[in-house]
């Protein structure tokens, strides 16, 4: 991932074990690209779902642009994902098939200027893989201070 980072779902590595990456782009009105412009937006609670043959984005809260006025979007509307068909009955498959989650990790501007969204394809965390991961964050941090002191 390059360019500028609009929003992150950190909670996403703690809650699943993400598997495979994608990078989609995003089916936006005029007024949410000028509300991402100004950096304004969350994926934490979003999710990907499947429309038929299409994946499109849930929940994802993209805020008014006060300016638009009268021709504002609905800030947590459906989103259409642009992916190639490929991608798409790929994690389609993954889904119907092993019970993965497509799961949102990051959205931000490419290159070109244009909005991209990474999507992870996800298997969910029971509670012990949770404690787990804390654990071993724990654990890391710890090192981290011993390393320091002793050094």
């Amino acid at each position: 991932m390059t360019g500028k980072l609009i929003a992150e779902n950190r909670r996403a590595r703690f809650d699943y074990f993400l598997e495979e990456t994608f990078e989609a782009g995003i089916s936006l009105t005029g007024s949410e690209v000028k509300s991402l412009r100004l950096g304004k937006a969350n994926i934490a609670e979003s999710y990907a779902n499947a429309d038929g043959r299409e994946i499109s984005l849930v929940n994802a809260y993209i805020p008014e642009y006060g300016p638009a006025n009268r021709f504002n979007h609905e800030p947590r509307r459906p989103r259409r994902l642009l992916l190639h068909r490929r991608q798409i009955d790929k994690l389609l498959g993954a889904i119907r098939r092993d019970g993965r989650t497509i799961v949102p990790t990051r959205l931000y501007w490419n290159d070109k200027g244009l909005a991209k969204l990474e999507l992870c394809l996800a298997k969910g965390k029971s509670a012990p893989d949770k404690r787990q991961t804390v654990a071993d964050r724990d654990w890391k941090r710890e090192q981290g201070r011993l390393m320091r002191d002793k050094g």
